[in-house]
């Protein structure tokens, strides 16, 4: 998500980041830790931007999240700040899923507590627009390291936020889709993980995690040891980076 864009927004409209701090009420460090993605954005904050900027929360949140809107999704959100009478529009097109957010400095505190829905639930949210109601449970996760960077297309930037879709321990057991999507493996001993799955041997349950950064080695890890498996379904990353 690149917050900022809303300065960029907020130049358009002449308005500087004082009056942003002035009319929105949000402090000017939380504010400037909003920008530069220290502090994941709070629903609320959000959208008494979208208000002081007189931008559309949905329009705003496409832009923010480097989303090229389609014609039919512009037009709903012209509609749905034109009328009232929301029941008429066909929303369904469009969704804010308010995801929780493990940066880096929670890894641990997530490896001890994602057991426990109120430490989930007590997690900062970020807001992310989707074409549709996704299924499942998703977590927003902040790259820590180097181990997925070899300067490729491919690469996970420390920094980066990515969007993972748990994978339920029932499906552990038959074989998982390897070829379609890099992993946050939860290690009960080794931590957080993003790795890409390259072997998954299902009869001894083991799966071979492989590093794109080549100084890193292929390790093994038994799905004994392991507490949750989630997939890599979208990534966010600043602008100002490759």
């Amino acid at each position: 998500m690149d917050l900022q864009k809303i300065k960029e927004i907020a130049d358009e409209k002449g308005k500087l980041i004082k009056d942003l701090i002035e009319e929105t009420g949000i402090k000017k460090g939380t504010l400037f830790n909003y920008m530069k993605g220290k502090t994941a954005i709070t629903l609320e904050a959000f959208l008494k931007i979208s208000d002081v900027l007189k931008v559309p929360p949905l329009e705003l949140l496409a832009v923010v999240q480097n989303i090229k809107l389609n014609n039919d999704t512009a037009e709903m959100i012209h509609d749905m700040e034109s009328t009232s009478d929301t029941e008429q529009i066909k929303s369904n097109s469009i969704n804010v899923m308010m995801i929780p957010l493990v940066n880096q400095y929670a890894y641990a505190g997530y490896l001890s507590g994602f057991e426990n829905e109120g430490y989930v639930g007590e997690l900062p949210k970020m807001p992310y627009l989707a074409d549709r109601q996704y299924k499942g449970n998703y977590v927003f996760f902040e790259v820590k390291g180097d181990s997925m960077d070899n300067g490729s297309y491919e690469s996970y930037l420390e920094g980066d936020l990515i969007l993972c879709r748990d994978v339920r321990q029932d499906f552990w057991s038959s074989k998982l889709h390897i070829n379609k999507w890099d992993f946050v493996i939860v290690h009960k001993e080794e931590g957080i993980l993003l790795k890409r799955i390259i072997e998954h041997d299902v009869e001894k349950g083991i799966l071979t995690l492989h590093s794109l950064n080549e100084y890193y080695d292929d390790i093994e890890v038994h799905l004994k040891d392991v507490a949750k498996i989630f997939n890599v379904v979208d990534v966010r990353r600043h602008k100002n980076r490759r």
